[in-house]
């Protein structure tokens, strides 16, 4: 009862002079009601509310990564979904959710909003995610994607070839680099807003590389949610917001806010000829650890200024031995035990694991298949054996190792 009453006070704040004039603005206000009630009936039907917002910190990869090893930033929500490329919608059972990023030079857009799997591997189902690829294969599985659910942001090219620009960065990601999670707890609410807020806004490009880059927008969304959660780090990145200063701040305000129920995972890069990612690294830590020596014979004063900006105020380490994400559809299934982690190893198949709703996850894969033995390799480490499957949705406690 309280959610409906909350409803209706947000229909009568949500839409105030709507007349003939303002018919565009009425049509945005219904859609952010829409978007509530949608929120609203979830929480009065008993759905869980648990829900999760994270920040994906992908390490950088190919030619520009020896350069720039800042590496890549996305958001991924767990109970948000895409109804376009372009617009954010509840989630329904058993989806997955969506990751919403900023990349620069894709039809003048801010954001592209797209679902999970097809975000990691370029397809709609695990079935589908190949055990090992190579360059050709990914370009393929990407451009059919992209001619699949696309068009309206990468149309064909005259010719009918795939158009440039940087539209291959928003699907088949686990392709490219490995992947790290940091989850924090949100509620219906908090993503009927997060809804709202990206439909009702213009989704027109600014990008720049300084000032609004990818980790930028993850840094202003999740502060959306949870103000001031995570702010530019003058001393350790000279103001520069970077992938890996965005998950230090987002774990530092977590440490002060257990309530928010920080979670951590990763994401393997998928096996094949593809060359590996590299390491994340911040502003600090990149001159230090490239240009160090000649940086001590060239002015040490400035080296050891260097030095203890990052270590105060930069330093950072990836949880290489947090779970991976369980990629299965949520269910409330229970009667077989047992999933497949993604492209590693999973845990004995009597230990069903929990989703962040507290309901075990099952998997129709045969335990049989599971190993039991072996122990996870890092995650630099090539996959062994991967399982025909793929499976998405794990959130468990940070490893203490």
């Amino acid at each position: 009862m309280a959610a409906i009453r909350e409803f209706e006070f947000y229909i009568w704040t949500a839409m105030p002079g709507t007349g003939p004039g303002s018919l565009s603005n009425a049509m945005k206000r219904l859609a952010r009601v829409v978007s509530f009630a949608a929120a609203a009936f979830i929480a009065v039907a008993g759905i869980p509310a648990r829900a999760y917002v994270s920040l994906l910190l992908e390490q950088p990869y190919g030619g520009l990564g020896v350069f720039n090893p800042t590496g890549h930033a996305a958001v991924y929500l767990d109970h948000v979904c895409a109804a376009t490329p372009l617009e954010l919608r509840p989630c329904r059972a058993g989806e997955l959710g969506v990751v919403i990023s900023r990349y620069d030079g894709i039809s003048g857009y801010d954001w592209i909003a797209i679902p999970l799997l097809p975000y990691l591997y370029a397809v709609d189902s695990t079935a589908d995610v190949p055990q090992r690829v190579n360059r050709e294969q990914v370009s393929l599985l990407r451009d059919e994607y992209r001619r699949q659910e696309l068009e309206s942001v990468a149309p064909d090219l005259p010719d009918g070839s795939a158009p440039g620009g940087n539209w291959y960065e928003l699907v088949g990601s686990s392709y490219d680099r490995a992947i790290y999670g940091f989850s924090l707890a949100t509620t219906p609410k908090q993503d009927a807003r997060l809804i709202a807020m990206f439909n009702d806004r213009r989704n027109v490009q600014h990008y720049n590389g300084a000032f609004r880059n990818c980790a930028d927008f993850a840094r202003t969304t999740i502060n959306f949610l949870y103000p001031h959660a995570i702010r530019r780090n003058f001393v350790a990145d000279f103001g520069l917001t970077t992938p890996k200063s965005v998950a230090r701040a987002l774990s530092h305000y977590a440490s002060k806010h257990p309530e928010t129920d920080l979670h951590v995972f990763r994401i393997p890069q998928v096996p094949g000829t593809l060359p590996r990612s590299r390491e994340v690294q911040g502003v600090t830590e990149s001159l230090l650890k490239r240009y160090g020596v000649p940086l001590v014979v060239l002015s040490p004063i400035a080296t050891g200024v260097v030095f203890i900006a990052y270590m105060g105020h930069g330093r950072f380490d990836m949880p290489r031995h947090a779970p991976l994400l369980d990629l299965n559809p949520p269910t409330q299934d229970t009667d077989q035990a047992g999933t497949v982690l993604a492209s590693e190893y999973a845990p004995p198949a009597s230990v069903p694991l929990p989703s962040p709703s507290g309901v075990a996850l099952s998997s129709t894969l045969p335990s049989g298949l599971l190993n039991h033995d072996d122990p996870p390799p890092s995650i630099d480490s090539p996959l062994v054996n991967p399982p025909e499957r793929l499976p998405a949705e794990l959130f468990a406690t940070p490893s203490t190792e």
